[in-house]
């Protein structure tokens, strides 16, 4: 599926030891293993007879208007993480990972759902530029409580789960007793170093000689600015989807990079065969 172009060009950078690759993930890797989009039907929550679209749930301002209900979709969303499993694109970046070493590669992923880490990804060379749904947090700006990991004994939901009044307290800052919230950046919340390692991920494509694009569409704002710092200043490119995306037809029309359309969980294993060919 990959072309003999790229493919010399990977078993090139593979061969120089000082060339360095960011592999940035979004949706579209884990939609292959059952985790539905934000921008698909699935992505919907209903309150009462209104359907709501994520942009709208998964925001500051729906927390404080109704924690119960943020909660809910996130408990949700967090169950269909938790029985859904790595498929071989998430194998495959991990592989990578593996074979070149953190000098030489690092994963940058908006996925929340931690599916990187159980294929074998490790934290330290991957940048979570939207949290993941394995912490929470303090709600309270003021207190300074660090990232909490998710709490036990929170049972398992379905759409229509109610959160009892045990997992309630579950939910609450063991420092400060205010509600915490998912460890998630929202749709009205801006990116930062802080909990999203925003300055880091910029250096880190800077440095990068190759950037490999899969399953995102180009819709926030820090995979733009990696994707077109990359193109602004010649590096590398490849962009794998299983659709045209803003991305692709850039690429295309410039007539710059590589652009591969289909499943990253058939795409990015050849690209670890090229890679493996030469390492």
């Amino acid at each position: 599926m990959i072309s003999s172009e790229l493919r010399a060009y990977l078993h090139e950078f593979a061969a120089n030891d000082q060339a360095k690759m960011v592999v940035l993930t979004g949706a579209g890797i884990s939609a292959e293993s059952g985790i539905p989009t934000f921008r698909g039907k699935e992505g919907y929550w209903k309150i009462g007879s209104v359907n709501y679209q994520p942009q709208e749930i998964g925001t500051m301002k729906m927390f404080k208007q109704n924690p119960q209900e943020v909660w809910k979709w996130y408990l949700f969303r967090h169950t269909v993480c938790n029985n859904s499993q790595p498929n071989p694109g998430h194998y495959a970046v991990a592989e990578m990972e593996k074979i070149l070493g953190g000098k030489r590669f690092t994963l940058v992923t908006q996925n929340v759902d931690g599916l990187h880490f159980r294929a074998g990804s490790t934290f330290k060379n991957t940048l979570l530029i939207h949290g993941d749904l394995t912490h929470v947090r303090c709600s309270k700006d003021s207190c300074d409580t660090e990232l909490l990991p998710f709490p036990e004994g929170i049972a398992p939901k379905t759409r229509e789960s109610a959160i009892s009044l045990e997992e309630w307290e579950r939910l609450r800052c063991p420092s400060c007793g205010a509600l915490t919230r998912p460890h998630v950046l929202w749709f009205d919340e801006y990116y930062n170093e802080k909990y999203y390692k925003y300055e880091t991920a910029l250096h880190k494509n800077r440095e990068a000689d190759l950037l490999i694009v899969v399953g995102t569409s180009g819709a926030t704002n820090l995979p733009n600015k990696m994707y077109y710092n990359a193109l602004n200043n010649n590096k590398q490119i490849v962009v794998v989807n299983l659709d045209s995306s803003i991305f692709s037809r850039t690429l295309e029309a410039n007539q710059t990079g590589h652009v591969l359309l289909g499943k990253s969980g058939e795409i990015l294993p050849e690209i670890l065969a090229a890679i493996k060919d030469t390492i």
